[in-house]
């Protein structure tokens, strides 16, 4: 079978859609499924950064397309990076051989919506893998006014993508809610969660040793927020606690922001701002230095806004799983990560406040680091085996090579 995959980030790329994607490609190849990948030839969170234009990885042929390099430093300098990378994909696609089946993913967002014609074009089928689920987060976030006409317009263009999909995977039960809700099949769309890395990340005691080293924060209690850094993500809350912990001259406990995004600018000039010494910035971690980097926290932070239950999905719970770190999640209730917490039903080791209770997060945080500890091992790997690579990698291959490609 020739699989045709799309998306802006993959290997070497570190963002977490590049890891997805790349597991799934691997699998694909290592099943003897012919397998190509078109990407684009810039870091998505180093623009300067470029990888080759072709290239050969594990049996998967990887097409990389031009791209400006603005950078996410204004929206129109994000719009421009995101319009040169659609128009060079759509011209490297008209020359494209058919494929049996097209998986796009959603960076950027109407990645999915190209997909979708090609495959319509050229007969293929078409799996729509919904890392999250626009224009309905970027109206979420205030990028977009609803009910604009670049909104009613990227309306139309996402319901087609869903429309033309067999199958949509989407991440959870709110996704899958709000995917309905358009219109779509319950049986047209699979509920398929992001697996963890779990065979690169794991509990690293040595790792997590040479890591707080490395940064100067032995002895100290660390509270790490690893990820993306965006509006959907606020992370008001753990800022302003890090400013309490500050004023209260407290220099035990030490906050960690950890990766990158259009936010992550925001929280250093904070940190500089506020002269926040209990403050460390650092880029996102490569994949053999993860286990090490998450494993240095005492206690994981998780954040969704308000407004984005059903839009985007908190992936970086099932990492923390495999390091049994404690987490303090900030966010609605209901949501998936509400979810997780009650499945542990551990209060000791799972913690939750809603945004803008800074003292709510300031009390967590201190009660946490009044006792430090790790998650019970069995209670823990039980949960974690559910979003385990074994068992969802194998799920998602099933999903792109089960289904023959329907006369249309």
């Amino acid at each position: 079978m020739r699989v045709l995959l799309l998306n802006q980030t993959f290997h070497p790329d570190v963002m977490a859609t590049a890891q997805y994607l790349t597991d799934l490609a691997r699998a694909l190849a290592e099943a003897g499924h012919e397998v190509t990948v078109i990407s684009g030839r810039r870091a998505y969170d180093d623009p300067q950064k470029e990888f080759p234009g072709e290239e050969s990885w594990n049996g998967i042929r990887i097409r990389r397309v031009w791209t400006t390099r603005f950078g996410k430093s204004a929206k129109w300098k994000r719009a421009v990076d995101f319009a040169s990378f659609i128009a060079s994909c759509t011209w490297r696609l008209l020359f494209s051989r058919r494929p049996d089946v097209v998986v796009a993913l959603t960076s950027p967002p109407l990645i999915s919506f190209l997909g979708a014609c090609f495959a319509r074009w050229r007969n293929s089928r078409f799996v729509y893998w919904v890392m999250d689920l626009n224009p309905d987060e970027a109206i979420a976030a205030g990028w977009l006014r609803d009910g604009s006409l670049v909104a009613r317009v990227l309306h139309v263009m996402s319901l087609f993508s869903l429309q033309t999909a067999d199958p949509i995977v989407v991440l959870d039960r709110f996704m899958f809610d709000r995917v309905r809700a358009k219109g779509i099949a319950a049986q047209n769309i699979v509920i398929l969660p992001p697996w963890s890395q779990d065979d690169a990340v794991y509990f690293d005691a040595a790792g997590r040793d040479a890591f707080r080293a490395a940064h100067g924060i032995l002895g100290k209690f660390v509270v790490m927020y690893s990820g993306n850094h965006s509006p959907c993500h606020p992370l008001t809350n753990l800022l302003q606690a890090a400013q309490e912990f500050t004023a209260r001259g407290n220099d035990r406990i030490i906050f960690c922001f950890v990766g990158g995004g259009s936010e992550f600018a925001r929280v250093k000039e904070f940190a500089a701002r506020h002269s926040l010494r209990n403050t460390l910035c650092l880029p996102y971690q490569p994949l053999d230095k993860l286990a090490g980097s998450l494993s240095a926290a005492d206690l994981h932070v998780v954040v969704m806004g308000d407004a984005f239950v059903g839009t985007i999905h908190p992936c970086k719970i099932y990492n923390i799983l495999s390091v049994r770190a404690p987490i303090l999640y900030i966010g609605p209730e209901p949501s998936h990560a509400a979810d997780i917490l009650r499945a542990l039903d551990a209060p000791s080791v799972a913690s939750g406040v809603a945004h803008g209770d800074v003292a709510g997060t300031v009390s967590a945080i201190t009660g946490f680091a009044a006792k430090p500890v790790r998650m019970d091992e069995a209670r823990c790997s039980l949960l974690a085996r559910r979003f385990s690579k074994a068992m969802l990698l194998g799920e998602m291959l099933h999903v792109v090579t089960a289904i023959e490609v329907e006369n249309r």
